[in-house]
């Protein structure tokens, strides 16, 4: 089969769509042929490699060689052995979370504090090729009326987003909250979160066309470029500040946010793409009662409770772009470079 497989950290040349062994399913597992698979910072850091020779994870550096792609909707190929109630043919969507299923946190469910929590695409072969095998249980049936690049680009983002605002974040009808990085994957998914939970969204972006793009979805749009001292701009929307904030973005972002916030505002993060080491003055937080709560990619309650809304098109994800696999330099490119709104997804 074909698969984009890493070997080397480096440019956009280090890409490369090779020929490798098609993977046979083992006992428990099904192989599916790749229908549409969505670009995430992941697959960006893993072929660049740590930013200033920094480890971009908490446990070390990414190991290479590597298949990612943990975004990923397909067609049912092959059942291995034990499989039951997995037909060949049928449409699925994959479930990125994998945790062992037995530890007193996935009895809870709470699979992502799981200690041997691992990520599809990140912590295991992903779909970033023709076929990927991935766990049974792991699959989720696909509606006929969904398309493969719709299902590609919810599970990592939107079960991410949906995690801070609601599951963590508490978000409210009727609050006010900021989504920083409005025009990622996560930021996209925030906002329609926010939107349909009845709350009032500000969304933050960069550049007129992504802020007419963020109105376009019904938020009152923030252009940094233009505001870049942006809690200003927000106390003067909302008199006293946000409730809950999320913020993806980190280093270049958190002060600002934090600022953002009304007294006893929450912030909600699941990642720091724009770096991990903010400048802040912690006064700003416990002076005015604010809180900063963790919410990296959610469970699988809240995989399926987001996955069921895209399923009825309470929720539709943006997608910027639908590239061949083989265009998949153009794909980093773009992504890269923050040219997209919504997600990027590849079809082999």
């Amino acid at each position: 089969m074909k698969a984009v497989l890493i070997r080397e950290h480096g440019g956009l040349d280090t890409l490369r769509l090779e020929e490798v062994p098609t993977p046979r399913p083992g006992p428990g597992e099904v192989r599916v042929r790749v229908r549409a698979v969505a670009l995430n910072n992941l697959d960006v850091w893993a072929r660049s490699g740590p930013p200033g020779g920094r480890p971009v994870y908490p446990w070390g550096r990414f190991p290479l060689p590597a298949i990612t792609g943990g975004d990923v909707a397909g067609v049912v190929d092959e059942a291995g052995p034990g499989v039951s109630g997995v037909a060949v043919g049928s449409r699925v969507v994959v479930n990125p979370i994998l945790s062992c299923g037995r530890c007193e946190w996935c009895a809870a469910g709470e699979q992502s504090m799981c200690r041997e929590y691992r990520i599809y695409g990140e912590h295991v072969p992903g779909g970033m090729a023709e076929f990927t095998v991935v766990p049974a249980q792991n699959l989720l049936a696909l509606p006929d009326g969904v398309s493969f690049e719709h299902a590609a680009a919810a599970p990592v983002c939107f079960t991410t987003a949906w995690r801070m605002l609601v599951t963590v974040g508490g978000l409210q009808t009727g609050e006010d909250v900021l989504v920083v990085g409005a025009s990622g994957g996560v930021g996209t998914a925030a906002v329609a979160i926010g939107k349909l939970a009845g709350a009032r969204v500000f969304a933050l972006v960069n550049g007129r066309a992504k802020t007419a793009k963020a109105q376009g979805m019904g938020a009152i749009a923030i252009d940094r470029a233009e505001v870049p001292i942006f809690s200003e701009r927000v106390r003067e929307l909302t008199t006293s500040g946000v409730h809950l904030a999320a913020d993806p973005v980190g280093a270049p972002t958190w002060r600002e946010t934090i600022r953002s916030l009304r007294p006893g505002g929450r912030m909600v993060i699941c990642g720091a793409s724009g770096g991990e080491r903010p400048d802040i003055d912690i006064r700003e937080i416990y002076q005015r009662h604010r809180k900063i709560l963790g919410a990296p990619m959610g469970n699988v309650r809240d995989f399926l409770t987001v996955m069921a809304l895209v399923f009825r098109r309470a929720l539709v994800p943006v997608v910027h772009a639908v590239v061949p696999l083989a265009q998949v330099r153009e794909a980093h490119r773009i992504f890269e470079a923050r040219e997209h709104f919504g997600k990027i997804v590849l079809t082999p």
